[in-house]
């Protein structure tokens, strides 16, 4: 799916973003940021809480951390920190301002960024493994620009409806999508917080970049999975379609996530798309995951593959109830962390009634194992003929 620009009219962003570090962690490894690329100002102040794009756009992202002491929030923090840089040297002093560009430079720094975090992450090895989700969202005239790597997730509403227009770099979205397991079984599974990309574990990230017609009114939502695992579409799109304003309306949706256990950290960005620029939504336009393709290049990219498998886990936290951390600049980024035990929330069952969260497991590891275990069945069969012999 190729971009298209608005022939006449002007767009208007309305924007805010909030994050919480829930009912059971101590510290907020989460971190995100909102930006204006025209005018490179990243802050929630009254010029980017309503703004009307300019030439380079807008930037949104959301970076959920891991990796245990503060290794996390290194992750976060940095994830955000360069893909703005690398966005300001690769898009805005570029001298070619197409859709094209755009989109090239959303992988190439959340690429670069990954190169980073990995290199970091080498050189200290008290944070060797650390890493981060990301979910960038970058939008250039009536088109949004998605790059997806982890399972933090984003939505758009419209019609009344949410729609996930991410798809998730997790063992359950592939198992979903092989038909071996249905969407409500994952969301209890002991495996659910299972990822298969994250930046920073491994020197090469597999990004899916996808791409999405905006329409008049339509709601972004950026979120981690601490918000995104205690609801559901509908859930969100209700408190959504309470009212316009935003402020409020991350305040409710982190509200019912804490409500619904809190058990990590949580973070949301809504963006509301208005203006003559846009095109009004029609019925036969549902917004859902769309692959992009180059305008010059017809090779798209393609998610992840479970043949590729990286090893990631959330550590998973217990903390006083009153350890809140409520950002409301564009950058959020929580405390220093400290060292804590096992969490005892989680997601939501199908009742949605909070589950006791699963640790993040290495799939390296488990891979590993059964690596080994086929290892010693041939050798069996190998002693097994030989005695026959």
């Amino acid at each position: 799916m190729t971009g298209s620009r608005p022939t006449s009219g002007e767009i208007v962003v309305h924007v805010f973003g909030r994050t919480d570090v829930g009912r059971t962690r101590e510290h907020n490894e989460d971190c995100f940021i909102v930006a204006d690329l025209t005018t490179m100002n990243a802050t929630l102040q009254p010029e980017v809480r309503e703004h009307r794009p300019g030439e380079r756009g807008s930037l949104f992202m959301v970076a959920d951390g891991m990796g245990g002491a503060a290794a996390g929030e290194i992750a976060s923090a940095m994830a955000t920190e360069v893909v703005l840089a690398e966005l300001d040297q690769r898009w805005r002093h570029a001298s070619d301002a197409t859709s094209e560009t755009f989109a090239r430079a959303l992988k190439a720094a959340t690429e670069t960024a990954n190169a980073k975090i990995h290199r970091y992450a080498s050189e200290h090895p008290e944070n060797r493994g650390m890493g981060t989700t990301a979910t960038i969202a970058g939008i250039l005239g009536d088109t949004l620009y998605l790059v997806q790597v982890g399972d933090s997730r984003g939505y758009v509403i419209r019609g009344g409806m949410a729609l996930q227009i991410t798809k998730d770099q997790s063992l359950m979205q592939k198992l979903i999508e092989a038909g071996e397991m249905t969407a409500e079984e994952a969301e209890v599974s002991e495996r659910r917080n299972i990822i298969l990309q994250a930046l920073g574990p491994e020197p090469i990230v597999k990004v899916d970049l996808t791409s999405q017609q905006v329409r008049r009114g339509d709601t972004l939502i950026l979120c981690s999975d601490g918000l995104s695992g205690q609801m559901r579409a509908p859930d969100i799109a209700r408190i959504v379609n309470e009212g316009p304003d935003l402020v409020a309306v991350c305040r409710n949706l982190i509200d019912l996530a804490n409500e619904n256990g809190g058990p990590d950290n949580i973070t949301v960005i809504a963006a509301r798309f208005e203006g003559e620029g846009l095109a009004p939504p029609s019925a036969n336009e549902i917004p859902e995951h769309h692959v992009y393709t180059s305008e010059h290049d017809s090779r798209a990219t393609v998610p992840v593959s479970a043949a590729s498998i990286p090893q990631f886990e959330h550590d998973e936290r217990t903390v006083s109830p009153d350890a809140v951390t409520d950002e409301v600049t564009a950058v959020g980024a929580g405390t220093p962390k400290s060292a804590a035990t096992p969490a005892a929330a989680g997601p939501l069952d199908a009742q949605g009634k909070p589950l006791a969260p699963a640790s993040r497991i290495p799939v390296g590891m488990l891979r590993m194992v059964f690596g080994f275990i086929a290892v010693l069945v041939a050798l069996g069969f190998i002693l097994v003929a030989l005695r026959n012999n």
